[in-house]
């Protein structure tokens, strides 16, 4: 296994993380889940926001993601759905403040599923990701990473090159995003069997920024529409 596919795989799961991790909607909704109704719930919602990438990974490859880029109106649209959609979730959120840590049955569990994956698919981050890093990472190609690095980029120039539109790279950053979805119900439910107050919190502060992102996409959304 050469040092260029090991560096390929690892930017892949970088890339994958930084796209899972940062605190948002998808997130909020992944915490709720996994602290109200157990780790299974948690990971079935992380694998609907998964599905949505996987969707827009194929509408990328297709070519229909730049499409949307280059309707203001279709995008405009889907921020305002996407807001709608927040704000129906928030006040789901809110309605769980009081459930404690449980298990639940396979239906409740598949609705948290289909919330992910309807948000992710109007989520406008996610959209965003592809229209622009994903983009890049599909074409093929070399990044030289440490070559950009001011003051010795040249002297670490091909030390790590990473191999963009490969398979490696996809692998990775799929994998980084599964790597996400495990642990992060993982952690959250371990935290909330030594806590017992943590389920209300996470989920009111789940309802706060669902809420909160929901009232900002509506408000872009609407602005570029009216």
């Amino acid at each position: 296994m050469g040092v260029e596919f090991v560096a390929t795989v690892g930017a892949g799961v970088l890339f994958g993380l930084a796209l899972a991790a940062p605190p948002g909607p998808m997130n909020a909704i992944i915490a709720e889940e996994s602290v109200v109704r157990g780790w299974s719930a948690g990971v079935r919602a992380g694998l609907g926001a998964m599905i949505a990438d996987v969707v827009f990974f194929l509408l990328a490859l297709a070519g229909l993601v730049t499409v949307i880029e280059r309707a203001p109106t279709l995008r405009a649209l889907m921020v305002t759905v996407g807001g709608l959609l927040m704000l129906y979730f928030a006040r789901d959120a809110a309605d769980s403040v009081t459930e404690t840590l449980r298990a639940t049955d396979d239906s409740t569990e598949s609705y948290g599923f289909l919330k992910a994956f309807v948000l992710g698919l109007t989520n406008p981050y996610q959209l965003l990701f592809w229209l622009t890093v994903g983009v890049g990472l599909l074409t093929s190609g070399q990044l030289d990473v440490l070559a950009v690095l001011p003051g010795i980029g040249d002297e670490l120039a091909g030390m790590v090159v990473v191999q963009t539109g490969s398979v490696a790279l996809l692998s990775g950053l799929f994998g980084g995003i599964a790597f996400w979805i495990l642990s992060f119900p993982a952690a959250l439910v371990a935290a909330g069997n030594r806590v017992d107050s943590l389920a209300p919190v996470v989920a009111a502060g789940s309802a706060v920024v669902l809420a909160g992102f929901g009232v900002i996409f509506l408000w872009d959304g609407l602005t570029t529409l009216l």
